[in-house]
């Protein structure tokens, strides 16, 4: 077993997509663990807070004019005209990687297990000690077009600080109503449209005193993590499929196993999305998005040595935490082939609880009969007394509905 770290750098991270097609950021052997650094893609809601004296932050955020560290934010072409900027804003997440595993081939699954999950203190002097995120009640939240309260619509962004000296918790330091913001190429953004636009202080109103006598538990995880798909070289970020994503499940967190069906030989795994809490369906369209660094070890399973394991027939992603299993259903189970060559522009007007619910269903189901040897009408019965479901998101375009089944119920004598 070799530990390997791999930092945040424009070397080291893509920005908006998962891809079968760039350069590996590292390359390891299954038993393999590596120190992962992750970004939040909303550090310039607040770039004193959670960018400034920060090098590999400001490396990856340094945008001027005549530079711009990353220029590719999205899975759109990578040559303009553009109207938003580079990749025009289709997938947003920063993500670290890809990782290549060596021997890993379609048909494998791939364990992820996340050993420990840990902030990114800011490096202002100002904040020693101190850790911050940013949580946007923004344009695809579950909200926006049923607010009550004027000016509607409107876009908000709360900062919050995270105590890490104790037990783990988050407040509010305060909120603004996003206005319009200029980028250093001189495009406006009237929303929150594209990754990675540096808030100017001066031009927004902050509310302090928000939220009082609040404290809201910290859960760090990582909202989007997987494997790069098959069915194209740059997949938006935004939407989760079958090789995992933006499942924005708070659950993969420190403890807690993930198992991707590998698509693509190498596997291609990338992280990011890095979260201080989130409720179930991210209503608002985010969680208190921070920068998190997480240790991983990575295990492959090949596929000859599936069969009577967890993993036999595994087709999509499925956490394992010491008390339970979870599955994920999403209104398309693998969007990419269902909704054609448009697929990542056409998922956005797509979504639905109902097809989500059911392909959650039919996944703990599988895993029942298959893995538990139930017969249908055990797995039924038992799905129905035992099981829970729940909303996981309801803004990745994919919606999602987790389905989770405790472990002891298996360990009856």
């Amino acid at each position: 077993m070799k530990h390997h770290t791999l930092r945040v750098s424009p070397q080291t991270v893509h920005w908006g997509y998962f891809s079968k097609a760039v350069a590996a950021s590292l390359v390891l052997r299954s038993g393999d663990r590596a120190t992962i650094e992750t970004l939040t893609h909303h550090a310039n809601d607040d770039h004193e807070r959670m960018i400034a004296g920060d090098p590999g932050a400001e490396s990856v955020f340094a945008w001027t004019r005549e530079h711009k560290a990353v220029p590719r934010r999205g899975a759109g072409p990578a040559t303009g005209p553009f109207k938003l900027g580079a990749g025009e804003g289709l997938g947003v997440h920063l993500l670290t990687g890809p990782v290549v595993v060596e021997d890993a081939e379609p048909g494998d699954v791939l364990e992820v297990r996340i050993l420990d999950v840990r902030p990114r203190p800011s490096c202002n002097h100002c904040y020693a000690g101190r850790c911050f995120g940013s949580n946007a009640a923004a344009s695809w939240g579950f909200h926006y077009r049923d607010l009550i309260e004027e000016p509607k619509p409107r876009e908000v962004v709360t900062i919050f600080e995270l105590d890490t000296s104790g037990e783990p918790f988050a407040r509010a330091v305060y909120n603004y109503v996003w206005t319009p913001q200029t980028d250093p190429d001189g495009r406006v953004h009237a929303n929150i449209d594209y990754p990675g636009v540096r808030v100017d202080p001066a031009s927004v109103t902050k509310r302090e005193g928000i939220l009082r006598n609040v404290r809201v538990p910290a859960r760090l995880h990582f909202g989007t993590m997987g494997l790069a798909p098959a069915e194209s070289d740059f997949v938006s970020s935004i939407p989760p499929g079958h090789t995992g994503g933006n499942i924005d499940d708070w659950r993969i967190g420190k403890g807690a196993t993930m198992y991707y069906p590998v698509a693509v030989p190498g596997a291609f795994f990338s992280v990011g999305d890095p979260h201080a809490a989130q409720g179930d369906s991210e209503l608002g369209g985010t969680a208190i998005e921070t920068s998190l660094t997480g240790d991983f070890e990575f295990i492959l399973h090949k596929q000859a040595d599936l069969g009577g394991t967890l993993l036999e027939g595994l087709d999509h992603p499925l956490l394992e935490t010491p008390e339970f299993w979870s599955v994920y259903g999403f209104t398309y189970p693998n969007y990419l082939a269902a909704l054609g060559p448009e697929a990542q522009t056409l998922i956005a007007a797509r979504s639905s609880l109902d097809p989500a619910m059911r392909d959650a269903f039919r996944k703990l189901r599988r895993f029942l009969m298959t893995v538990h040897r139930l017969s249908e009408d055990e797995a039924i019965a038992l799905l129905s007394v035992a099981a829970d479901f729940g909303v996981t998101q309801v803004v990745d375009a994919n919606w999602g509905v987790h389905g989770s089944i405790r472990r002891n119920l298996f360990n009856s004598a």
